[in-house]
């Protein structure tokens, strides 16, 4: 049996953030695809090198060791950076084309919470692009970007 808590902290990403504009309802986006396009833009490559970095923020969304507050501040920044977005283009960050999602990662970036979300996000990316492929988002191709030859004895089972 799942309790209550479990059940609202498994299901962050399959939620749904409600933009309005005044009293109405100006738009719907899941976290899960704000996020997905959010590393994207901060991060092209890991496309290009076949990483999962969705899949890892799941995992890392779950941890019992990442701190209640730090999920609370993920959740936070995406919802803020889709109200940045409404409030510079009238869209939710998802549906502005590339150039106007960079202006508005521009805008967040001036402001404290916006430094610190991009720097979240990019720590995330880092860590999954250059974990150990026993996580299962990343096959090493990090480590051929970077020419890098791992230690011994690799890990042999996860500890995320």
């Amino acid at each position: 049996m799942i309790n209550r808590r479990k059940f609202l902290k498994a299901g962050f990403l399959s939620s749904v953030i409600f933009i309005s504009s005044g009293c109405e309802l100006f738009s719907v986006t899941t976290p899960k695809e704000t996020l997905a396009i959010l590393q994207n833009d901060l991060f092209p490559h890991s496309k290009k090198m076949g990483t999962d970095v969705k899949k890892y923020m799941q995992i890392v969304l779950k941890h019992s060791k990442v701190s209640d507050a730090d999920k609370k501040f993920i959740k936070n920044g995406i919802k803020w950076l889709n109200e940045e977005a409404v409030l510079l283009f009238d869209s939710t960050y998802v549906k502005l084309p590339s150039d106007k999602r960079q202006e508005v990662l521009k805008s967040i970036s001036k402001v404290k919470w916006g430094r610190s979300f991009i720097y979240d996000n990019l720590t995330y990316i880092m860590e999954a692009n250059f974990s150990d492929p026993i996580y299962g988002v990343a096959d090493g191709q990090g480590w051929k970007w970077l020419d890098f030859n791992t230690g011994l004895p690799q890990p042999k089972k996860a500890y995320l």
